[in-house]
């Protein structure tokens, strides 16, 4: 298989194709599918964007996203860096008043 094609009510992506894109084997691809540390995530558009739709892989700090047709012609693709969410930025909580305010 080259690109990506249907299956069933989901797709199958060539392996090489996430190789490039996260700077892996197609081999260290499977084995990082099989043991979690590439995840996917398959959504169908709506509206406007019916009959599209959006496959996103991640592997540590990078993503990849494939937009493709109904027969997994692929669209658009994209790989980019992901940003970590940040924590602990908003206002600090404050203790409680043990004595209570008058």
């Amino acid at each position: 298989m080259t690109g990506i094609e249907r299956d069933g009510d989901g797709f199958a992506v060539d392996a090489a194709l996430l190789a490039e894109a996260f700077g892996l084997t197609p081999a260290q691809v499977r084995d990082r599918m099989q043991d979690g540390g590439i995840t996917s995530r398959c959504e169908a558009g709506v509206d406007a964007d019916q009959g599209r739709w959006r496959l996103t892989f991640h592997h540590g700090s990078r993503a990849c996203r494939f937009i493709v047709d109904g027969g997994g012609r692929i669209l658009t693709r994209a790989s980019f860096p992901i940003r970590p969410r940040e924590t602990g930025s908003g206002p600090q909580a404050r203790p409680a008043d043990p004595g209570g305010s008058r």
